[in-house]
């Protein structure tokens, strides 16, 4: 099962699989943890900067932000304990994963450029949430046989209708509500449509996974994700969710482990109450576009 945490390169891509592990998984990881010591030996210290594009695309508009490794490490280390004291913390590392693709690197020969996207939320603690929508440029260098981080331009533009999702939200007119979906959606013309049938909450073999909702929830929505990737998609691209439910007394149940697989912009979704076949107490479809 490939796992949302795994990275999009095969094996025997080494430079890529090194340099995703690096501008991912371990940023992540030791940003939620406040741990800098992690990620310390990913930079090249001499010579070291990084700009700021502050979501301009003029780039007469961006500014130097990080003059030395040290300003930059402070600034990280604020941001970490800013996300710790705010963030919903059984939710964000999903959602960072889920925000964070990273599947353009260039490289020649010591030299290596990385395209980092960010195309989602944070889920806080208040109920609210934190956009994420920037692309970040990282400069790389091999160096004494690993791969660091030389430079970046960060919080650059990107148009999430402009790259890979085939979806982007439509204008609507909505009552208010607490209920994790987005009222209407269109789908570009030139996306890729897939289907998934309805997810079940069982193992490999067949077996019902849990007794409860959130349980079942919980297998429902790993099995679409096991079937999206499969496809070569994310839960990011799912434009559209059916949701059957035994009981829509369950309803703000399920809502809270949705929230911790989907991030803003949500799909459109329906919620349906009915029978399900013995021992499911949920059931989901969903429909993905990527360009």
């Amino acid at each position: 099962m490939v796992l949302y945490d795994s990275t999009p390169f095969a094996d025997p891509d080494v430079d890529r699989v090194q340099i995703w592990n690096m501008l991912v998984k371990r940023d992540i990881d030791a940003y939620l943890a406040l741990d800098w010591g992690a990620v310390a030996d990913d930079f090249l210290v001499g010579g070291f900067y990084g700009l700021n594009a502050g979501g301009k695309s003029n780039p007469d508009e961006w500014g130097l932000a990080f003059a030395d490794l040290t300003a930059y490490r402070n600034e990280w280390l604020r941001q970490a304990e800013e996300t710790a004291r705010t963030a919903d913390q059984p939710r964000v590392r999903a959602a960072l994963f889920s925000a964070t693709t990273l599947k353009h690197i260039e490289s020649q020969g010591d030299v290596a450029v990385a395209h980092k996207k960010f195309a989602g939320a944070l889920p806080n603690r208040d109920g609210t949430s934190t956009a994420l929508n920037w692309q970040t440029l990282y400069f790389c260098r091999r160096h004494e046989g690993r791969w660091k981080i030389a430079s970046f331009v960060g919080y650059m533009p990107y148009d999430t209708n402009a790259g890979t999702s085939g979806f982007f939200v439509a204008a609507s007119h909505q009552h208010k509500t607490a209920g994790p979906y987005t009222p209407a959606v269109a789908v570009a013309a030139d996306a890729r449509i897939f289907v998934i049938s309805g997810q079940a909450p069982l193992d490999m073999d067949g077996h019902v996974v849990g007794t409860t909702i959130a349980e079942q929830s919980r297998a429902t929505l790993d099995n679409c994700r096991t079937q999206l990737e499969a496809a070569g998609c994310k839960l990011s691209d799912v434009f559209k969710a059916t949701v059957y439910l035994t009981d829509l007394a369950n309803w703000q149940a399920f809502n809270t482990l949705y929230r911790e697989y989907m991030s803003p912009p949500y799909p459109a979704r329906t919620a349906i109450q009915t029978g399900l076949l013995p021992g499911f107490l949920v059931e989901i479809e969903m429909w993905a576009a990527k360009r």
